[in-house]
Order: C-alpha cells, then structure tokens, then sequence
C-alpha cells in the first residue's frame, strides 16, 4: 500500500495536528496556509518594542477536560499554570466576572451567602410558565433578571453581534456561567494554560516533520484537489465554492493596538458592557504571561463588526436565513468523495482549540490508512 499525498488548507490548528498526524502515518503532505505565519487565529509574537508576546487576533488561552488534548499539547509546548480572570466595567464601576457571589454582592451592595444569593436571583428571575426561552433575551431574563442582565450582557451582547438581543438564540447564554460561590476563574476545565514561547512556536513545531511541506503566502484553489489523493480544507466552507450560492456572513473584529508605559489596567482583559462604548473589551497582553517582566505594555482595543470580503472571520453568525444558506453548502461537502472541510471555518461552527485538536486527532485516525 502506498503513501498518500494529502493537501491540508490552512495551518491554524486543525489543520496542523491533521498534517502531524498524517505524516506520522507515513504520508507526505502539502500544507498551504494564504497569510505569512502559521497558527491561524491564535498566533503570537513579541512586540519589537516591548518584547511583550501579543496574542495578534485577540486572547487564545488553553483549556480543556481532555486528557489526551492536554497530553498532545505538551508534547510541542512547555505549558505554565495559567488561570484566566476577567473584570467588567459596567455603569462606571468594575466588576468580577463571569458572575459570580462576588458580582452579585458588588453590584447589590449586599453581603449575600451563597443560600440567600440564588434566592435573590430567583426571585427577580422574568420566567415564562407555559414555554422555555427562545432568545437570548428570554434566557438572561429568566437566568439572572433583568437588572444584572441589562447591565452586565445587553449591550455587551448587541454589540458583539450587531443585532438586538432579542433576535439572538438562546443557545448563546448557554456558554455563560452563573456562580454562587467566590470562584472567579473564567474556565473551569482541569486543564489549564499557556504556551511559554507562544502558540505559534507550538504550531511550528507540530508542523516539523520531514513528510510535511509548508507553503505560506499560498492560497488553495478547488482545482488543485485533482492533484491530491484528498483535500482536508480548513478554509471558509463558503468560500471553497467561490461564494456562488452566497456569502455565510461573520462577525470581524477590528483591533487598536498601542504601547503604554507601565501597567495599563492591571489585568489581561477588561470588557466594557456599556453599548455607549463601542469596543467590547481592552487586552493587555503581558498579564497573559505573569512569569515575565516587562517595563512597558502593549493594549489593544476591540471592536466587532459585520465581515466585509476580505475581512478575517472570526464569529459565523447562525440565525434563521444563515442556517438555510449553510444547509445548501453542507449539502454540496457532503456529496465531495476527495474533499473534507474541517475547523471552525469549515464547518462553520464557533470550536475552542481543544475541540479543533481533538477532532483532527479523530479524523486522522480515520485517514492513516488511506493508500495512494
């Protein structure tokens, strides 16, 4: 049985751990990835300035219950213990976040115990009798009620997605924890960290290995599928077919970055859920890596918007009339014998890494044994 010659589209991290694995098989693979740098979305590099490692496409931080994704990832990487905390600044005051004893009593000006917190919140809670919540809207309202949903996630959420929160599944609420105790870490997987030297260094070395050729600055057509013995395309699904049936819409993000001498706000990320303040959140990007030091700081702005042609992807947006559109692209890719679409862009879906790792550690075990 002979080697097969694989193409993989993209080397963010999907297709990274894809190609590792493949050629850990015994099979050669072309990786074609259209920027100038590998690790997609997650890329990091030190600011020239500074020497801070700037997370350039907003925060990645590593997290994860999967014990063979954790394993996987130490094999590229040294991982420091890295506990992930985010403060809200919301009507003029900071506050902790996610939601949790602390929040509540901050925001109540109360000294709850966690017993008399859930009864605080449930009975303010906006629940309907006769059906569960449909929206976003409806969610928070019967999660939280309306005071800490109207300051904390409304105008946050508005903003994030460019649309009125009521118009927004209720599915998205679902990612948003709600604690009765002082637990302030936003992940609460077992697994957590960051990657000393960054996660493009990580992804570099995945990508050593002698049966692995990497073009960067290199953009896959759909033609060049002929060539291969099979495509893995971790690129937007739509765009595989040129957008011919239309475009699958996203959110962007727009990105103000700047040198601050000294510490600009204390921690690495604060969001702002004002909707009178157009950035969502301000990263200051050495808080990521507390074992170093660094006299100045690099802070960047966020700001999300609808993605225009051209524009990176960031957020695919789901609602009714997008999922008829995906329908008829799933549709098409399930009916390609050489091409499988992979990672968020492919499968238009919003994956945290250890999802996009685990699923390329699975479908390799499926393709190790292709012959040519």
């Amino acid at each position: 049985m002979g080697a097969a010659h694989f193409l993989v589209t993209g080397a963010g991290l999907s297709g990274a751990v894809l190609a590792r694995e493949l050629a850990a098989a015994g099979h050669r693979v072309s990786v074609m990835e259209m920027r100038d740098h590998v690790a997609g979305n997650c890329h990091t590099r030190r600011d020239p300035q500074t020497g801070v490692l700037v997370h350039v496409y907003g925060p990645h931080i590593f997290h994860t219950d999967d014990a063979r994704v954790w394993e996987y990832v130490n094999r590229f990487a040294r991982f420091r213990p890295y506990r992930h905390r985010v403060l809200s600044t919301a009507a003029g005051r900071v506050y902790s976040m996610p939601l949790n004893l602390l929040t509540i009593n901050q925001f109540f000006g109360t000294t709850l115990s966690p017993q008399a917190a859930r009864a605080r919140i449930s009975g303010g809670a906006e629940k309907s009798a006769t059906r569960a919540p449909r929206t976003f809207e409806e969610q928070a309202l019967a999660l939280m009620g309306r005071p800490l949903y109207e300051t904390f996630f409304k105008g946050y959420t508005e903003k994030q997605w460019g649309c009125p929160a009521d118009t927004l599944p209720a599915s998205i609420l679902k990612r948003l924890p709600l604690r009765f105790d002082y637990n302030d870490s936003y992940f609460s997987q077992r697994f957590q960290g960051m990657p000393e030297e960054g996660y493009t260094e990580m992804v570099r070395r995945i990508l050593d290995h002698p049966g692995i050729t990497l073009y960067l600055n290199c953009r896959a057509k759909r033609h060049m599928a002929a060539d291969f013995t099979h495509v893995f395309h971790s690129g937007p699904l739509d765009g595989w077919y040129g957008h011919d049936l239309g475009r699958l819409p996203y959110r962007t993000l727009e990105f103000q970055s700047f040198v601050h001498a000294g510490d600009f706000q204390g921690t690495p990320v604060m969001n702002y859920a004002d909707s009178d303040i157009p950035y969502t959140r301000i990263t200051e990007h050495k808080h990521f890596a507390p074992w170093e030091e660094h006299s100045a700081s690099v802070v960047t702005l966020e700001t999300p918007r609808a993605a225009r042609p051209g524009d990176i992807p960031y957020y695919p947006v789901r609602l009714a009339r997008e999922k008829h559109l995906l329908a008829r692209y799933e549709a098409r890719a399930r009916a390609e014998r050489h091409v499988t679409f992979i990672g968020r862009l492919g499968t238009y879906r919003y994956l945290d890494m250890d999802r996009c790792i685990g699923e390329s550690l699975a479908l390799a075990e499926t393709y190790r044994r292709v012959a040519a």
